[in-house]
This record gives C-alpha cells, sequence and structure tokens, in this order.
C-alpha cells in the first residue's frame, strides 16, 4: 500500500508541473491555422459536465481533451523468459491417499540449491476491459477486469554433476483470472505529450493456490497529429517503455500427467534409463538423498504408473528482464471513438496490445 500511495504521490506531481502546457493524453490546441475556428469553439464553449474537474478551464485555453468516461476492450499477449529460484517439491502418491505433501527445497548437505535450469519461458495472452474515468484534464484512474491463459515451460537440465542428454520439460497450461487498478498522468511538453502510467493487478491461475501480484510502470512520449479536414480526428505515435515486476512466491499443485508433456511420456523408458545408470554408478550418497527427494518420484512416475500421482511446488520466480521499450499508434475517429495498437520491439519481452476504446461525457452538473 505504501509502495502505491508512493507512486500515485509522483504521478500527480508530475501531471501538475504538465499541467502549465498541456491538459491530457493525445490532447491538441491550434496545431494548423485551419482549425482557429474550431478552437475559437472550444474558448467559447460553456462546459457543464461534473469530469474532468477543471475541465472548463482547459475548454477555456483551446485545449481539446478528451471526453472523461470511457471503457476499453484489449487484446494482450507477451513471451517472456522466467527465473527461477528456491524451488521446492513436494509429491503425493495417487494410490496412497493417505500420503500428505512433504515440500522441501531442492539442496544439498550444504544448503545449496542443486537443481538445474535451462531457458524458462512464459507465453500469454489475455482479454480485458478497462473502465476509466479522466478525475482531471492531466489525471486518469482506471479499473481492469479479464480473463487470459498462461503456458509456461519449464527446462530441468540436471541435478547437481548429472546433466540430462535433453532437458526434462514441463510445460503447465491453465487459464487466468485478471483484476486490478491503475492510474495515469499526462501532460504536453511543447509539440509532444508524456505520460506516466502505473498499475498494479492480482492474477488468479487455476493451478495456484492464491492470486499472485504484477505490478507494471511505463512512460510514453509521442505526438498527435491532426487530420486538416477533421480537427477533432488524429493519430497519435509514441515511443516508451514497460517496466514489469511479479510477485515471487508462487505455491501451486498439479498432476504429474499434466506437468510433463506428451514428448517426455514419449521417451520415457530413454529418460528412466539414463537416470537409474546415473542414480547407482555415478551419483554420490548426497546426491542421492536429495534425488529421493526431488527427482526419484517422477522417474518413478514415467516408469511405472500413468501420472496421476500430484505435484505440490513452492518456487520463487520473476521476469528475466523487467524493462523493454515499446513503440504504438492510436485513431481517434472522433471524440467517441479510438484504436490503438502498441508492441514491445527490444528486451526479452514481446508483446503486442491492440484496443477498442469508447468514450462519453458522463455526468451533467446540477445546476
Amino acid at each position: 500500500m505504501k509502495k502505491i500511495i508512493r507512486i500515485s504521490t509522483l504521478l500527480i506531481i508530475v501531471s501538475i508541473f504538465f499541467n502549465k502546457s498541456s491538459n491530457a493524453q493525445y490532447t491538441t490546441k491550434k496545431v494548423r491555422n485551419v482549425h482557429q475556428a474550431y478552437t475559437d469553439s472550444l474558448k467559447s464553449l460553456e462546459y457543464d459536465y461534473v469530469f474532468p474537474i477543471l475541465g472548463q478551464g482547459a475548454y477555456s485555453e483551446g485545449f481539446d481533451i478528451p471526453y472523461p468516461m470511457g471503457i476499453m476492450g484489449n487484446y494482450f499477449w507477451a513471451d517472456q523468459g522466467i527465473l527461477i529460484n528456491n524451488l521446492q517439491l513436494g509429491y503425493k502418491n495417487a494410490y496412497n491417499l493417505d500420503n500428505s505433501f512433504d515440500l522441501r527445497p531442492i539442496i544439498d548437505e550444504n544448503g545449496k540449491e542443486i537443481l538445474k535450469f535451462g531457458e524458462n519461458r512464459n507465453v500469454s495472452y489475455s482479454m480485458n476491459v478497462r473502465p476509466d474515468i479522466w478525475l482531471f484534464p492531466f489525471l486518469n484512474v482506471y479499473g481492469i477486469f479479464g480473463y487470459g491463459h498462461s503456458s509456461t515451460e519449464v527446462n530441468i537440465t540436471g541435478l547437481g554433476d548429472f546433466k540430462f542428454s535433453s532437458p526434462l520439460t514441463s510445460i503447465v497450461e491453465q487459464n487466468i483470472k485478471t483484476s486490478g487498478v491503475g492510474i495515469l498522468g499526462a501532460g504536453g511538453v511543447g509539440p509532444v505529450w508524456i505520460s506516466v502510467d502505473a498499475n498494479f493487478t492480482w492474477n488468479k491461475p487455476d493451478l495456484l493456490d492464491k492470486a499472485t501480484m504484477a505490478t507494471v510502470v511505463g512512460l510514453r512520449i509521442g505526438h498527435a497529429f491532426v487530420s486538416k479536414k477533421k480537427p477533432y480526428q488524429n493519430i497519435a505515435l509514441w515511443v516508451g517503455t514497460m517496466r514489469i515486476k511479479m510477485q515471487s512466491e508462487t505455491l501451486g499443485e498439479v498432476r504429474m500427467r499434466d506437468a510433463l508433456p506428451q514428448e517426455v511420456w514419449d521417451n520415457k523408458d530413454a529418460t528412466v534409463t539414463e537416470y537409474w545408470d546415473w542414480y547407482n554408478n555415478e551419483a554420490s550418497i548426497g546426491q542421492k538423498i536429495v534425488a529421493d527427494k526431488t527427482l526419484t518420484p517422477i522417474i518413478n512416475e514415467l516408469d511405472n504408473r500413468q501420472g496421476e500421482s500430484k505435484v505440490q511446488y513452492g518456487i520463487d520466480k520473476q521476469v528475466a528482464q523487467m524493462w523493454n521499450m515499446l513503440v504504438g499508434a492510436q485513431f481517434q475517429f472522433n471524440k467517441h471513438w479510438q484504436l490503438r495498437f502498441e508492441t514491445g520491439i527490444l528486451g526479452d519481452r514481446k508483446s503486442f496490445l491492440a484496443s477498442i476504446n469508447y468514450r462519453i461525457l458522463g455526468f451533467k452538473k446540477n445546476k
């Protein structure tokens, strides 16, 4: 909560500073002489709606600010690397249901993590709605409510000195429900606008016990190109950067059949033979103790059963690279409808956003 207050305060301070020269994202003011009549009409407009507060002042200065209330439909896709640390595993044998999970860290006798990982990635998509309101011409607040799908691939390459000839790959597919809140401050400096955006979402995957929190912060700098014939119509182009930080601690449960892809089951004989050859001929006593608590139950499941046993896991995970670069564009058909696209172009995270936005004037003031 303290972090939310700090970020919100920063956005308000930045927004008030920007308000000296502009009033809202994608705002325009006297861009062309041909729009002089339109600008004059804005200055003489009597604005009798509740939001945004100070809206009358913005119009009196000739700013063409967005309608204050809107709802946006978004489709978002992302592919990014994942770092995994402090993995803990526990197993429950499907054929002995009295067994309880025994969740233990994967460490050697010296307390050092010994499970080796290759590249781990997450590919996800979501569809969400984002209702929002401009409280001031420079300050917007919004909510996020959505549903999506996540596919996480984890590659285990070895245990201590033992290395698999090919990684032991686990792919977990699950649906995710999302809800959250956000705040955006925006303003202009000369011919460009600048926005600072922060949102906080709680994401509940099917296989996790609790929702995990993600914090997204974005900075964008752009310019709006106004139509010569229709001053209320424009195209905004921008570049920016985005930072994503995930809640690190994760606890979940999954059926062994669902955790290991079909390719692993198809090649289980080779994996089982390779593992027991290492276990019986090369592994030290300490390695065997750790293996019996971690990989041996998986190997036994591959060798003897059909994957109905369950595995519980606890991990600390984080995105491999928090920052990436963005480019985007928005076409405003009129003051009601806008269409937006944005993509991540640099960094480990690749992303794509498509959205459509509908806006209205909202509530009138009581006279």
